[in-house]
């Protein structure tokens, strides 16, 4: 059963396969898309709009949807509808289908709602003090339908937990309705029959988790240390690709020197680039070092590939040349073979050099292992080495930004609000640093409104290594100069979703989790059912940030399940964002 359980993680594993096959069979209008097939080519023009665009651009590339027969993609779809309409051309439309892809898959294990007027399923629209109820309504079925799409795909019916008097207890209740409702029409329900996925969860269904971003306001302001969530949170990266601006430098021009005009890069972080996938979760320092190793190895391909190019070109007709020449075609031959290999890892080297370089002038600039250093030994309640005032005062350390960040979480995690006076003195320090005092003045609210008054738990600790430097990083030749940059090692410790799901996952019994609702949308009674005693612990579970995410608690998420043998967890959220676009949202709340 164990050795099933597994298979069944495994063959459920990836949304995003699933999504790319739905999204494949749309584009073989509706019939499964068979590679060998020896028919003709079926020649197709795609017209999307942007919400399309942001689902497909993540799954496939300009050269899938040609293999596809697609020869023509167009962000015209509009238009297309009101020309049918002027041209009363509406009956040459053959078919319209419907397809339950509304929802965005980044990773195998990980999907957003929305890219476009995310602003509409924002925290900030969420907790609104003056949105009304039809408001909220429409914000809380907007996320309903996209997660009702999710578990077509999925082909699973879940078991839903949430936490009470939430908006997460507002979706649970309105996604438990339309699933009802959707199995309760056996004719047309989407979870039985030749569905894309059904099947797959047989032996055990999925455990659905659906949390407030209430229960966290820390996590998302927090300075961070692995690669992909410090791309994130410093550069500009939505829907898996990165925008660079390149170093301008200086021209010279008849008027005299002048800077160049910056060039703009973009570059794709897909699932094909293995490096991103074995480094995205590491820590900084690990990720500079795995640069410069695979700089390093691929330099000594090419060297022996030059070398042996040379001796190929050996004159003369000496019995050892003629040796030399037949020893060294097979490794030649072996050397060119490899050659595209080569080329793709030369790519990616120069990929990650200028995208990890770009990364460490931030760290750099604003002192972001100092930052993530003393974050996480506040929210680990750990003692600590300098007092908050001097970090906020120090004009050198970090951005104004960085210093409002490090404040609320400070303020955030703290079980003893500081005195009037106290705040009084930092709220000046913070103006003195140029802060913008807005996003402190919603918190302040929220932490006297919410029930979490009182700190949450522990959230984790870093331990640092005594030499304290990356040396190894740091041997001549290297790409990174990381002096002065602290290698810290990051210490698995379960965020609060972690912990809650485990809680769940595991049927563990926690004061934090115990009085989170459940519902069953295949049982006939609708009402909220008690949780059956002999249930047993769940082999996969999707979590749900209602009020938006972050690739902090994802990655939290990733190395907590790499324990756990045959399990499988999925991470969603209503919108992503990173720090900067969070407390944006936390400032424009305090304006009111």
């Amino acid at each position: 059963m164990a050795a099933a359980a597994a298979a069944t993680a495994a063959a459920a594993a990836s949304i995003r396969e699933r999504q790319t096959v739905a999204l494949k069979r749309m584009l073989n209008f509706n019939v499964p898309h068979i590679k060998n097939s020896t028919g003709e080519p079926v020649w197709k023009v795609l017209i999307y709009d942007r919400f399309g665009q942001d689902i497909i651009s993540p799954l496939l590339s300009v050269k899938e949807l040609r293999d596809m027969g697609i020869t023509l993609h167009l962000s015209k779809l509009e238009d297309i509808a009101n020309a049918a309409l002027a041209a009363s051309a509406v009956t040459q439309v053959a078919k319209v289908f419907d397809q339950y892809l509304n929802f965005i898959t980044l990773e195998d294990d990980m999907f957003v709602l929305c890219n476009q007027n995310k602003e509409l399923v924002s925290y900030r629209a969420i907790n609104r003090p003056d949105i009304t109820d039809t408001e909220m309504e429409t914000v809380m079925d907007t996320i309903v339908d996209s997660l009702f799409c999710f578990f077509v795909t999925l082909g699973a019916v879940p078991i839903i937990r949430c936490s009470r008097g939430t908006a997460a207890e507002m979706v649970a209740v309105k996604l438990d309705k339309k699933l009802r409702e959707n199995l309760r029409d056996a004719r047309n329900s989407l979870f039985t029959g030749d569905t894309l996925g059904a099947g797959q969860f047989s032996f055990q269904r999925p455990l659905l988790v659906l949390v407030d971003r209430n229960i966290d306001l820390a996590t998302p302001l927090h300075h961070t240390w692995t690669y992909q969530a410090l791309v994130h949170d410093v550069l500009d990266f939505h829907l898996n690709r990165v925008n660079l601006e390149e170093s301008s430098g200086v021209e010279n021009s008849p008027a005299g020197a002048r800077p160049k005009r910056k060039n703009k890069k973009s570059y794709d972080l897909t699932p094909v680039d293995k490096f991103w996938q074995k480094h995205k979760g590491s820590p900084f320092p690990e990720v500079a070092e795995s640069v410069q190793q695979e700089l390093e190895s691929y330099r000594a391909q090419e060297d022996e590939v030059k070398r042996l190019k040379s001796i190929m070109g050996l004159e003369g007709e000496d019995e050892g040349a003629i040796s030399m020449l037949s020893d060294n075609t097979a490794k030649l031959t072996s050397a060119v073979s490899s050659l595209p290999e080569l080329l793709e890892k030369k790519r990616l080297i120069d990929l990650h050099t200028n995208v990890a370089t770009a990364v460490l002038e931030h760290i750099k600039a604003r002192k972001l292992d100092v930052y993530f250093e003393y974050e996480e030994k506040i929210m680990s309640k750990t003692t600590l080495d300098k007092s908050l005032l001097d970090i906020i005062s120090d004009p050198d350390a970090g951005t104004p930004e960085d210093k409002m960040r490090l404040f609320l979480i400070y303020y955030i995690s703290t079980q003893q609000a500081p005195s009037e006076a106290d705040l009084e003195q930092y709220k000046k320090a913070l103006t003195d640093a140029g802060c913008n005092l807005n996003p402190l003045q919603y918190i302040k609210q929220w932490k006297a409104f919410t029930k979490m008054a009182s700190a949450p738990a522990s959230y984790g600790s870093t331990t640092t290594k005594p030499m304290g430097l990356l040396s190894r990083v740091m041997n001549t030749g290297s790409q990174f100069v990381m002096e002065g940059v602290k290698n810290l090692v990051l210490k698995q410790q379960n965020l609060p979703v972690t912990r809650i799901l485990d809680n769940l996952m595991e049927m563990k019994s926690n004061p934090e989790t115990d009085d989170y609702r459940y519902f069953d949308p295949k049982m006939l009674r609708g009402n909220d059912s008690s949780v059956p005693r002999n249930k047993n612990p769940f082999q996969e579970a999707i979590v749900f940030v209602v009020g938006g995410g972050n690739y902090i608690e994802y990655q939290n998420l990733v190395d907590y399940i790499k324990g756990k043998q045959g399990k499988h967890i999925l991470y969603g959220c209503s919108e992503l964002f990173n720090a900067t676009q969070f407390i944006k949202q936390l400032s424009q709340l305090g304006q009111k």
